[in-house]
């Protein structure tokens, strides 16, 4: 199970430190939203700022997330700067397997991400091709918003078409997951859990991420199926 945060919910003005805090809370991935204001209606940072933070994490995993109209020149900038993987949208139509390519020809990992009102069934083609799929559980451009339950079960079809097709793509879920959603996200197949105001807001970030990644993983299905009943399972004494 591998625990995100996002850096969108971090104190913007020491990004550096949060980003040094959140690998020394024991974070497994750093979780960058980045934002032009077309795709989505907000801004957030580019490549100078993620360039800026990449040496206090030098150990995290960076997940960088384009909600970009044109991510095509961005993709270099970004890798410059010290993405690991990189995230575009399936929404982008015709402009997907291109951008695919190209991300996997500068050396690095690749996600695709699937907004709430879109068909799951849009990221079908592309499921040999990525590293990950993430399934938007909010619709993007803001942190903080609530859980969309709708898309459960889209987190349960991506992870059947994971397991008949035998690929190994991480199945992440990005909005509003906390304690409680980031159980039922688990409990549908997903296995990397992007999360923003829960684990900043909270008063240790240590402890937040010692938890969540506790709940997501007592609520793994696969993990469930493979558990010895107990002795005292009234089921064993009859």
């Amino acid at each position: 199970m591998i625990i995100a945060p996002s850096l969108l919910a971090a104190d913007f003005t020491r990004l550096g430190k949060e980003a040094a805090r959140a690998e020394s809370a024991g974070a497994d991935w750093l979780h960058l939203d980045i934002m032009d204001g077309q795709f989505v209606p907000n801004i957030s940072f580019g490549p100078a700022v993620v360039a800026a933070v990449r040496p206090h994490a030098k150990k995290l995993f960076f997940d960088v997330h384009l909600m970009c109209g044109k991510p095509e020149i961005l993709l270099e900038p970004f890798v410059k700067a010290g993405a690991d993987q990189i995230i575009i949208h399936v929404e982008l139509g015709e402009q997907v397997l291109p951008l695919i390519w190209k991300i996997k020809q500068l050396g690095k990992k690749v996600g695709l991400a699937v907004n709430p009102p879109t068909a799951i069934t849009a990221a079908q083609p592309y499921l040999d091709k990525i590293d990950l799929l993430l399934v938007m559980t909010v619709n993007p451009g803001f942190g903080g918003q609530t859980f969309i339950h709708e898309c459960l079960p889209k987190i349960q079809q991506a992870d059947a078409w994971r397991r008949e097709r035998r690929l190994n793509y991480r199945l992440e879920v990005d909005g509003g997951i906390n304690n409680q959603t980031v159980a039922e996200c688990a409990r549908a197949g997903a296995d990397t859990f992007v999360a923003g105001t829960s684990l900043f807001g909270a008063r240790s970030l240590k402890t937040a991420i010692t938890k969540m990644r506790k709940i997501a993983h007592d609520n793994d299905p696969a993990l469930a199926d493979l558990k010895v009943p107990s002795v005292s399972d009234p089921a064993l004494l009859l």
